[in-house]
């Protein structure tokens, strides 16, 4: 059961960073609004994307990493935990905003 969950956890990862891929491609291809709140919005998915993505490159790594090399685990380790955190910030601060701007409107 447990070589089971790990094996789902790293087929998620590899998976979500081939959509973080496409989700960057996607954003990088927006025409330029005038719009400043459409603008912070794109923003934010790109940084969430981007992210995810350092988060999806760091596990990786970590998975191939030799584990006799403490210093280069322990520095991927830092990595991982900060940019799921980020993502997670950015991803909360996508409705926050939502909300700011429309109650900017009324």
């Amino acid at each position: 059961m447990c070589w089971t969950n790990v094996f789902c956890h790293d087929v998620f990862v590899a998976i979500s960073s081939i959509a973080c891929l496409a989700g960057l491609g996607l954003l990088w291809n927006w025409k330029p609004s005038e719009d400043e709140a459409e603008e912070t919005e794109r923003i934010l998915f790109r940084m969430s994307f981007s992210y995810w993505l350092v988060y999806c490159i760091a596990f990786g790594v970590q998975k191939l990493i030799i584990s006799d090399w403490e210093n280069a685990i322990a520095t991927l380790k830092v990595t991982t935990a900060l940019s799921y955190f980020l993502t997670f910030s950015c991803i909360l601060c996508l409705p926050l905003h939502k909300l700011a701007v429309h109650e900017i409107e009324e």
